[in-house]
């Protein structure tokens, strides 16, 4: 009877888990990559590699800030933005999930070629942001019920990305933002705007070596085209 109860259990357990994959899967979500989620339409201008220069056209984002270390600080970012797409605003309206989700320091002002790693501890200010759909305008998007959701337009730029996988750290994210840094020294054409930002692409399911990490500096055009 013991041996029978534990083959049922054994059962049960495997049914609840394949029925939560498939509708992770059916979600769009996957273990496998990227999943079907919309993005940002940009061009890219140059590529070497694992980097490029990319020209985005203009859309709109939802934004909140945040204080923490990065990992805690994107747990709430997260949570509030999740909210709001999900249905928490006026319309009560459920608006579609897109790609990538950015999350930036907000702190002071470090050297594009001396990346700051921030410890786990350690206690900062950060600006998490949500892309959305591009048949939304600012005057049909849902308005948030959230305070600390913010809506922009923002205009078309020029934006250096460094793609790499696997899980995040502290430590690697230093290391690709100098790597991006460092290469971006050999165009005089284009001048950083901004602090690395850490782009991700993929649900906390995906198979590491699948993932789609992004380190991303705003540029704009010099003289010296």
């Amino acid at each position: 009877m013991r041996y029978s109860l534990k083959g049922k259990m054994k059962n049960i357990l495997k049914k609840i888990f394949l029925g939560t994959l498939m509708g992770l899967l059916g979600a769009g979500c996957s273990l496998f990559g990227r999943g079907s989620e919309e993005q940002p339409p940009y061009k890219i201008v140059a590529k070497q590699e694992d980097k490029e220069i990319r020209k985005y056209d203009s859309y709109i984002i939802a934004k909140t800030t945040v204080s923490g270390s990065f990992k805690d600080a994107q747990n709430k970012g997260f949570r509030i933005l999740a909210g709001y797409i999900f249905g928490k605003n006026k319309s009560q309206q459920k608006i579609a999930m897109t790609a990538p989700v950015i999350q930036k320091s907000e702190s002071e002002k470090i050297s594009m070629t001396a990346p700051v790693v921030i410890s786990p501890n350690e206690n900062r200010t950060w600006t998490m942001t949500f892309s959305m759909p591009s048949k939304f305008t600012l005057d049909t998007l849902p308005v948030p019920l959230d305070k600390r959701i913010k809506i922009e337009k923002v205009e078309e730029k020029f934006v250096a990305a460094l793609t790499f996988s696997g899980f995040w750290n502290e430590s690697k994210n230093a290391t690709k933002a100098q790597e991006l840094s460092d290469w971006l020294k050999g165009f005089k054409e284009y001048e950083p705007t901004s602090q690395p930002m850490f782009a991700g692409y993929n649900p906390p399911w995906t198979l590491p070596f699948l993932r789609r990490n992004e380190m991303l500096i705003e540029l704009k055009q010099t003289e010296a085209k």
